[in-house]
């Protein structure tokens, strides 16, 4: 287990909020502002603006003065070995596509693990000053001087479930159309778009299935804490730790999941 107690919790806490006020300070004045846009794909389009690249510097200058022997995994600018066994994951603008047509469902997603297991997860959307925080087992959405705990919403069964993903061409193989096409036959209701901003609103209640195919650790460690803390479950596919990465599929329910997975597997 993670050498950390509540107190020391929240000092962490209160220190990944830094980040993202920081990498909020960074990002906003290019938002909704035309600006260079560079591909960092050789086959496909993965864009990158100034605005991810200035929001991580931002984070990772406060990290390396206030914790210079933890790690940084950062998308932007790559990884820095841990002293500690502590990691900040990184993603300064999640949703970089979001971002460059104005749409403010991008979020800063923040980290920390502690010899791979996951212990804060902050998620930041600054245009709206909105912001949800995990770990520990416990949850909170914060917008100024507000506060709520959250606490997920499980649905009753499959046919009464919503699910949501970034969109449908994301899951390129087999398996992975596979768990995609059965899961959105068999629910009632699916949404595109929302990128991480999907995990939280089932961490809020509203949403019963998130999911993604291909994801890094840094588009996933800051929601496993957030997700768990609010009662739900996030996996691989095939019902491995997310933090690491690969195909994410998160849950409002045990019975959900299973439910889910016995499709699948079907």
């Amino acid at each position: 287990m993670p050498p950390i107690s509540p107190e020391n919790w929240d000092e962490l806490a209160l220190f990944g909020r830094k980040l993202a006020d920081a990498a909020g300070e960074a990002i906003l004045p290019h938002f909704r502002i035309p600006a260079a846009v560079d591909n960092k794909s050789q086959s496909g389009f993965d864009p990158v603006t100034i605005a991810d690249r200035n929001g991580e510097t931002a984070m990772r200058q406060l990290i390396e003065a206030h914790f210079p022997d933890h790690g940084i995994i950062g998308e932007e600018h790559g990884v820095k070995p841990s002293k500690s066994g502590f990691n900040w994951v990184l993603d300064p603008v999640d949703g970089t596509r979001s971002f460059i047509l104005g749409v403010p469902l991008w979020t800063t997603l923040i980290g920390l693990t502690f010899e791979g297991a996951p212990v804060l997860g902050v998620m930041n959307q600054p245009f709206v000053g909105e912001r949800f925080i995990g770990g520990l087992g416990q949850s909170f959405w914060e917008r100024g001087a507000e506060r709520r705990r959250l606490k997920v919403n499980p649905a009753k069964s499959l046919a009464t479930a919503n699910i949501a993903t970034v969109a449908p061409e994301i899951y390129k193989t087999p398996a992975q159309k596979n768990v995609f096409d059965k899961l959105t036959r068999a629910t009632q209701l699916t949404r595109f778009g929302g990128d991480a901003y999907f995990y939280c609103l089932l961490a809020s209640g509203l949403i019963d299935i998130a999911m993604d195919a291909g994801l890094e650790t840094y588009d996933i460690a800051a929601l496993v804490p957030i997700i768990e803390g609010a009662g739900g479950i996030v996996t691989t596919f095939t019902g491995q730790a997310a933090t690491g990465g690969g195909d994410i599929i998160a849950f409002s329910s045990l019975a959900l999941q299973q439910e889910a997975m016995a499709l699948i597997r079907a």
